[in-house]
């Protein structure tokens, strides 16, 4: 059981050396995935800039962690920890904001697409089913489109009327 002492130096904000070293070895892992994910064009690179800006503020607080004990008395929390902790919170919650909107929006880009596709289709059908029907080959329009007057610019139905 660790003792009082160690306990109160960890609440103060200060790391043993091999937490550190461990928190150094998992950010320099964590920078590396991210590399290899925009190397394999796996992720964006809007997106890599943010890992790599929180992989980096973990470095810092990792290898200088009297500036995590510092801002989190500055902003009122007592434990070091508890300050890291809120603001790994506040930061997973905005990037789950934003994916939100995002996924949103791209879901309304999918379904207009899909609109646009089967419109085409359609379109595709019935100019094949015109030609296999002899109604396009020699010129004339479908039946059920009317025609536009080349000088009026109005419809065949419209200038007959």
């Amino acid at each position: 059981m660790p003792d009082l002492s160690s306990a109160l130096s960890l609440a103060a904000g200060t790391l043993d050396s091999r937490v550190r070293i461990v928190a150094v070895i998992v950010t320099a892992v964590m920078l590396g995935i991210v590399l290899e994910l925009v190397r394999r064009r796996r992720l964006i690179e809007r997106y890599a800039l943010l890992w790599m800006v929180v992989a980096l503020i973990l470095l810092v607080l990792a290898v200088w962690n009297q500036l995590l004990a510092d801002v989190s008395h500055a902003i009122g929390i007592e434990v070091p920890a508890n300050a890291l902790f809120i603001a790994g919170l506040g930061v997973a919650f905005l990037m789950l904001l934003h994916f939100s909107v995002i996924t949103s929006r791209l879901s309304e880009e999918t379904k207009i697409l899909a609109q646009e596709v089967a419109r085409l289709d359609a379109e595709a059908r019935a100019a094949r089913a015109a030609k296999a029907n002899g109604d396009g080959a020699n010129g004339h329009a479908h039946p059920a489109e009317p025609q536009a007057d080349a000088q009026s610019g109005r419809t065949a139905s419209t200038a007959d009327q």
